[in-house]
């Protein structure tokens, strides 16, 4: 069963998120497991929002996750470029709603200044070095997205490469990669 306490746990994906000298990148690998079969190799994780001022990752149930996706264009056509309290809103709308709170997902939003962590406990959480992470592989990329960082390389370098270390490490992750820049 489902806790509420503690963030959860996600199998089958990446979501990495970088911002590196005025670029935001947001990447997704493409595989989708049940249980530990795939099914799928090149699922779209990763979708632009609000005209492509936006970009958003999803880790989770498919259909939770695209309806969270769904909620937060909704937000942001309602709250135009103020992408913080359209995840605000979401995310307090998430928490409170009956059957929103059964969703079960998890979204990294992020626009050409800021990224946003959000998660079905109410959390809407902005990094403090400029990367974050969801899904079984979320660590992965983080640590190894955190360490590329004070190296010469674009946002979407260090995306890819941390992708690619994630997909090595993680059997729910793979190197077929979504990346969507703002």
């Amino acid at each position: 069963m489902h806790s509420h306490a503690a963030l959860p746990d996600w199998h089958g994906t990446t979501i990495l998120a970088v911002r590196k000298n005025g670029s935001t990148v947001i990447a997704g690998d493409g595989q989708v497991s049940m249980g530990q079969t795939i099914v799928k190799g090149n699922a779209r994780k990763v979708r632009r929002l609000a005209g492509g001022k936006v970009v958003a990752g999803f880790a989770g149930a498919t259909a939770d996750a695209f309806t969270l996706i769904e909620r937060l264009e909704a937000k942001l056509d309602q709250y135009p470029d103020q992408l913080a309290r359209a995840c605000v809103d979401l995310a307090k709308d998430w928490r409170t709603d009956r059957y929103l709170r059964r969703l079960e997902a998890m979204l990294i939003a992020a626009d050409a200044s800021s990224i946003f962590t959000l998660s079905g406990v109410g959390d809407v959480l902005e990094p403090e070095f400029a990367v974050a992470a969801i899904g079984s592989g979320g660590s992965f990329a983080l640590a190894a997205a955190r360490a590329l960082m004070d190296f010469d390389l674009t946002a979407e370098e260090i995306a890819r490469r941390a992708m690619g270390i994630a997909a090595e490490i993680c059997v729910y992750t793979n190197g077929a990669l979504t990346v969507e820049t703002v």
